[in-house]
């Protein structure tokens, strides 16, 4: 029985590379292609892959937003992570967010490939150059500190607004990506503000960037 894929990525190049490699790999099924997160939650939904190979950096919804509502709506979806990025922030916030593996996009086919197998199998295959500080910065981190974590607090949804505002979206555009009411919007940004103690559009920006919410870049 194949394995369905549903590859996540901004960069039209890079699904159609990696649909190509797992094209060659027997018991690999490619099902759908997804450009930012909300169409890749859409998709999900629709499709129900085995397992969406998953972009951080996207326009609109990113990464860990979308894996958010994806494990939310469908914990049976595995998620593995193929990113550029190696900042341990990044992958903590992911492993905290349910996914089921962390890969780098430098790294060979055959050690996708590998990984995708080894979650097939129950395990958590995370690039060798991010596991240590991974595994480092969690075994540092107690349930207090955890429990802490002012972005930890927020709902799923306020999650999603904070990444959206901070990148610059307008209400009006929060709530079309969202699917929700510009008054519902509103009401998210102020709720999420309020929790954590932010009086303004900077203050939300610059807890996103030190948080790795967004990155400068």
């Amino acid at each position: 029985m194949s394995i369905r894929i549903l590859i996540a990525d901004d960069h039209a190049v890079v699904r159609e590379g990696v649909r190509e490699l797992l094209k060659l790999v027997d018991g690999f099924e490619v099902v759908g292609e997804a450009a930012d997160g909300h169409e890749a939650i859409t998709l999900c939904s629709e499709l129900h892959p085995d397992l969406v190979l998953m972009d951080i950096a996207m326009p609109g919804l990113g990464g860990l937003e979308a894996t958010i509502a994806i494990k939310k709506d469908d914990p049976r979806i595995k998620v593995l992570v193929l990113s550029q990025y190696d900042d341990p922030e990044y992958v903590r916030r992911f492993l905290g967010a349910g996914v089921d593996g962390y890969v780098l996009k430098r790294a060979a086919g055959s050690e996708l490939v590998a990984a995708i197998r080894a979650i097939e199998r129950g395990g958590l295959p995370l690039d060798p150059a991010i596991a240590r500080d991974a595994i480092t910065n969690g075994s540092h981190r107690d349930a207090a500190e955890a429990a802490a974590d002012p972005y930890e607090a927020l709902t799923d949804r306020e999650k999603q607004v904070l990444k959206l505002t901070a990148e610059g979206c307008s209400n009006k555009q929060i709530a079309a990506l969202l699917d929700i009411s510009v008054k519902t919007a509103i009401s998210h940004r102020e709720h999420l503000m309020r929790k954590l103690q932010l009086h303004n559009r900077t203050d939300l920006i610059r807890f996103a960037l030190r948080t790795g919410v967004i990155r400068a870049d």
